[in-house]
């Protein structure tokens, strides 16, 4: 890219997409191409002020530990938040990709007050997450809150990742963009600590250091997920693996958070059990809709399940959770990736937009995470500049116009929508949604 080229790229879309935030497009380029940090810009790890990057499940960096140079050794933060500049950018929480080789940098200015800049400007106040007085004290065995229960989105949000690997292994099962076992690899290689399967009494401990320090309550859902299960894990299959987790949570701490699982699309008693194990909100993660590209990209699922039970079992679960209440993901760009992604955008929106059109008209509002095209995957390798920003913008649009459609609102368990209020930071679906003081969150 020429000097200010990205800069005339990102102007050019905010003029073509009025109706898309212009903070949503800072955030997709930043979450799609990832960011460049100063050694300034770095946390002092779990010794500092700054709450840094906890690798919560994948690795969402454009390098492996090795290639991020003193990014590798200090943290960056988990999150950056945007405001001000020339753009008069409204509060915008950012979850941080690191890229050595990214057009973005945060760095401190003179004044030493952090920002981001973009082909050398500063194009907005950079702000980071204040060190949480839950993260400074540590479980009874030694290990670290933010090992055992890291929070993300702001504080809004811990994530529970109960199982660090994936029995999707190898080219033939694991999906094509997902790093989960590499990452697993990579942190026990840089000797960090990193558990494996979660201990449900660790869990609990950590979640009572939260609920103890977080007086603010900031913390107000938490996700349980990990690798799929096809076999079992201690003896367990997979609702009942993730499921217990949730029943102790639910009996030690009832109703103080919004409780939701990230698991495969399960057969309807699987999914009854999750319910009667006290979780909320069902997550079964339907990644790409074309058909082709799931089979290709997700080659695990489609040996283990197959696209249309997965989609099948989707619909099934509203029956137990509502309709509401079913919120699966898909991985926005992937649909564009080389070898057999659509070569353009239209084609690309349209089947992201019929697959939006299934689930909504049954009412299920999906979500999604932007493809971050990590180099130790398939997809990452064969497509480091990841899904052109245009998609990124336009998926936007016709993400909220296919809600408008079908008269949803946005689902629970997010935090707040709209520009300047949202707090989910993987992807901008809730920055670009109305603003709606309404809705519970």
């Amino acid at each position: 890219m020429g000097s200010g080229s990205r800069t005339a790229l990102v102007e050019d879309l905010m003029e073509r997409f009025p109706h898309v935030p212009r903070e949503a497009v800072f955030k997709e380029d930043l979450l799609r191409g990832g960011v460049a940090f100063e050694p300034s810009a770095l946390s002092d790890n779990e010794g500092g002020e700054v709450k840094p990057k906890s690798y919560f499940i994948f690795s969402f960096d454009h390098g492996t530990l090795p290639e991020l140079g003193e990014a590798a050794l200090r943290r960056p933060p988990e999150e950056i938040v945007l405001t001000g500049g020339p753009y008069d950018l409204r509060r915008t929480v950012v979850s941080v990709r690191v890229n050595p080789s990214s057009p973005y940098r945060v760095a401190a200015g003179e004044d030493g007050m952090l920002g981001l800049y973009l082909d050398g400007r500063r194009i907005a106040d950079v702000g980071v997450p204040p060190m949480p007085e839950y993260y400074r004290h540590k479980l009874s065995n030694g290990k670290s809150v933010m090992e055992v229960a890291p929070t993300i989105q702001w504080g809004y949000l811990i994530y529970l990742t109960a199982f660090r690997v994936c029995q999707y292994f190898g080219a033939k099962e694991e999906c094509q963009y997902c790093d989960i076992n590499h990452n697993w690899r990579q942190h026990k290689a840089a000797g960090r600590p990193y558990t494996g399967v979660k201990d449900v009494d660790e869990v609990l401990e950590a979640l009572e250091i939260i609920d103890k320090y977080d007086t603010a309550k900031a913390s107000t859902a938490y996700t349980l997920t990990g690798g799929a299960i096809t076999t079992k894990v201690q003896g367990l299959d997979e609702a009942d693996f993730y499921g217990r987790y949730a029943k102790a949570i639910e009996e030690h701490f009832p109703g103080r958070w919004i409780g939701k699982v990230v698991a495969q699309a399960l057969p309807k008693d699987d999914v009854q059990r999750f319910k009667d194990y006290g979780v909320q909100i069902y997550h079964p993660n339907y990644e790409v809709w074309d058909e082709y590209l799931f089979k290709m990209y997700c080659p695990g699922k489609e040996r283990y399940v197959g696209r249309d039970e997965w989609h099948k079992r989707i619909l099934d679960s509203t029956e137990v959770f509502g309709a509401r209440n079913v919120i699966p993901n898909f991985v926005a760009g992937v649909e564009m990736a080389e070898p057999f992604g659509f070569t353009s955008v239209d084609e690309a929106i349209d089947s992201t937009t019929e697959g939006l059109r299934f689930f909504m008209s049954h009412g299920i509002t999906p979500r999604f995470t932007t493809w971050c095209p990590e180099p130790t995957t398939p997809l990452g390798k064969a497509n480091p500049q990841g899904a052109p920003l245009e998609y990124h913008i336009r998926l936007l649009q016709a993400y909220r116009q296919t809600m408008e459609d079908f008269g949803l609102s946005s689902p629970p368990g997010y935090g707040p929508p709209g520009a300047g209020n949202a707090v989910f930071s993987v992807s901008s679906f809730m920055d670009s949604l109305p603003a709606d003081a309404n809705i519970p969150v």
